[in-house]
């Protein structure tokens, strides 16, 4: 007969002892990193670059559900996640802060499988975990971090710089996240029904990756560099495709045509979207969660992006006047609505 593993609860460490416990192995790969974890406080040391900041909040129920997100690619995710908003800075990350509070249904080992993602996408990325705080919860599991980057300020790209005629390209492709959501979730209810049912997921790993363990574009930033391209606007896809196009559009004052036979989708993506009967447009449009970088660059950068795998044109910019437009399949021009996901969706 197999012996459970033994189950720490935290209170026999302590708060003080469990980050000790989860960060005792970490080791600095940065310079600008002078002191982490173990002071009242990160020492950071940027010199002549500029900072970049950004933070995001993740809680149980709202944002991930534990019948099926392991914990470890939850922490990997939650890292993930946050370095995206640099990457779309054209920024690098370099340091991250994790803020936890956690209920007392959460045992040590269980912190450690998150906290065991959290490493992993650090040590991914090059990025040094500096502090953070650990507190207790009433209502499951909430994660909090906090992601610094630098930057040369030439390089730094912002919302608010596409012009009329610049190109709109994406990264990647699209809807793939929303869809392995979909599936996870009618395994979830399938499970619920009758637990002896084992959930039905092979052949499905990619859109299932895209949902679980997402990656952050930063080989797009230096595919930039690599064809001397910067883009005139930038923004992260987490809210769906066209979400993103409208923050772009209203920041810059412009408007844009975007062209749906130009939007890129995997086959698994659009293969679940048939077996769920769902159109596979309205899941690159309004999913979320992709990850990959909305961006637009100059009309004269036409022949360096063209021929990258990893870029797809997929309209212009146009004057404000315009609108933001959808100009279906057919030749019809759709006026764009904001339809980002719905995180209260995951229960």
């Amino acid at each position: 007969m197999n012996k459970e593993t033994k189950q720490t609860k935290i209170s026999e460490l302590g708060e003080f002892g469990l980050i000790e416990h989860l960060t005792r192995n970490i080791q600095l790969k940065n310079e600008s990193t002078l002191k982490g974890v173990g002071d009242d406080a990160a020492v950071l040391d940027y010199k002549n670059k500029l900072v970049v900041v950004s933070t995001d909040l993740l809680t149980e129920g709202i944002h991930f559900n534990l019948m099926y997100v392991p914990l470890k690619h939850l922490g990997y995710k939650s890292v993930v996640v946050n370095l995206s908003d640099i990457f779309a800075m054209n920024a690098r990350p370099r340091q991250i802060t994790v803020n936890i509070a956690l209920s007392d249904k959460f045992s040590v080992e269980a912190v450690e499988e998150l906290y065991a993602g959290i490493n992993l996408a650090c040590e991914k990325y090059g990025v040094d975990l500096v502090g953070g705080d650990t507190t207790s919860s009433l209502t499951g599991l909430t994660i909090s971090i906090t992601v610094l980057g630098e930057a040369e300020k030439d390089d730094l790209v912002y919302r608010s710089g596409a012009k009329p005629n610049d190109l709109l390209c994406v990264s990647g492709d699209l809807g793939g996240a929303y869809m392995g959501l979909q599936l996870l979730e009618r395994e979830n209810k399938v499970f619920k029904i009758n637990p002896q049912m084992q959930p039905q997921l092979e052949g499905y790993d990619y859109i299932l990756a895209r949902q679980l363990k997402p990656e952050a574009r930063g080989d797009i930033v230096e595919a930039f560099k690599k064809l001397c391209v910067k883009p005139t606007s930038m923004i992260d896809i987490s809210d769906g495709l066209s979400s993103e196009i409208i923050h772009l559009c209203k920041n810059s004052g412009v408007g844009c045509n975007l062209y749906e036979d130009k939007i890129p989708m995997d086959y698994h993506t659009k293969k679940m979207a048939e077996e769920l009967n769902i159109n596979p447009i309205v899941a690159a449009l309004n999913g979320g969660e992709d990850y990959e970088l909305l961006f637009t660059v100059s009309l004269s950068d036409y022949e360096k992006v063209k021929n990258d795998p990893d870029f797809t044109i997929i309209g212009h910019i146009t004057d404000a006047a315009e609108g933001t437009n959808l100009i279906t399949t057919g030749g019809s021009k759709i006026l764009l609505q904001a339809q980002g996901w719905n995180h209260g969706n995951t229960e």
